[in-house]
C-alpha cells in the first residue's frame, strides 16, 4: 500500500497527460522491490496492527500468545475479550436470558436495552411467528446481533470496533485500481499469501 503511494505519486510527476494516454508506464520487478526496500515500516507498528485484529475479532488465547511473544500489550484487559465472545455465543445460539446476564456484567447501564426488551419479548409468545420481533429468531439475524452487540461493548470500552487490517486490505486494493490505470507494475492478487505477479507487457 505505502510502495503503491509512492509510485502513483511518482508516475504523476513524471508523465504527462498525453503520454498516459499513449501507454502505461512498466515498473519491473527490480524497481518494484527497490522502492519497497526504501519503504521503512517499523516492527513495532506491525505487531500493534496483529494485536488489534486480534482483539476485536476476539482471539484471546492468540492475543495472548502474540503479547509474549512479541512483548506488545494489547490495549485493553485480554479477560474482557472472553466476556465479551461469551456474549456473543450466547446471542448467536439464541439464549436470551445469558446474553442478557452478561452484558449486564459488562455494561450495567444498558446501552443495550431496547434491542434486549424486544429480545426478551419473544419470551411472553409460546407462537413467536405471532410476535412482532419474531425475525430475531432468525439465525442471520443472530448473527448480525451478535455482531452489533460485540461492536457495541467494543465501543464502550473506548476500543475500535472494527480491525484495522481489513480496512488496510481494502486501501491497498483501491490504491492498485488507482495504479493500474497509469502503469504495469508487480501486482498482489492473493491477498492470503502476499505475493507479487509480475506484470503483463
Amino acid at each position: 500500500m505505502f510502495l503503491s503511494r509512492i509510485v502513483l505519486r511518482d508516475l504523476d510527476s513524471i508523465d504527462s497527460p498525453a503520454s498516459m494516454a499513449s501507454s502505461k508506464k512498466v515498473v519491473t520487478r527490480d524497481e518494484w522491490e527497490l522502492k519497497l526496500r526504501d519503504v521503512k515500516i517499523r516492527k513495532e507498528d506491525m505487531n500493534r496492527l496483529v494485536m488489534n485484529f486480534l482483539v476485536t475479532e476476539g482471539f484471546v488465547d492468540a492475543a495472548d500468545k502474540f503479547r509474549i511473544e512479541s512483548g506488545t500489550q494489547p490495549e485493553i484487559d485480554l479477560a474482557t475479550i472472553t466476556d465479551r465472545m461469551e456474549v456473543k455465543r450466547a446471542v448467536q445460539s439464541g439464549n436470551v436470558q445469558e446474553a442478557i446476564e452478561k452484558i449486564n456484567d459488562l455494561n450495567p447501564t444498558q446501552t443495550f436495552l431496547e434491542e434486549i426488551e424486544k429480545t426478551v419479548a419473544l419470551l411472553v409468545f409460546e407462537d413467536v411467528k405471532n410476535c412482532p420481533y419474531g425475525e430475531l429468531l432468525d439465525v442471520s439475524q443472530r448473527l448480525k446481533t451478535a455482531s452489533e452487540v460485540n461492536a457495541a461493548i467494543l465501543t464502550s470500552q473506548s476500543h475500535e470496533k472494527d480491525p484495522k487490517l481489513p480496512s488496510l486490505l481494502k486501501m491497498l486494493k483501491w490504491t492498485q485500481n488507482q495504479l493500474d490505470e497509469k502503469a504495469a507494475y508487480p501486482r498482489i492478487n492473493d491477498f492470503t499469501t502476499a505475493a507479487l505477479e509480475d506484470p503483463s507487457i
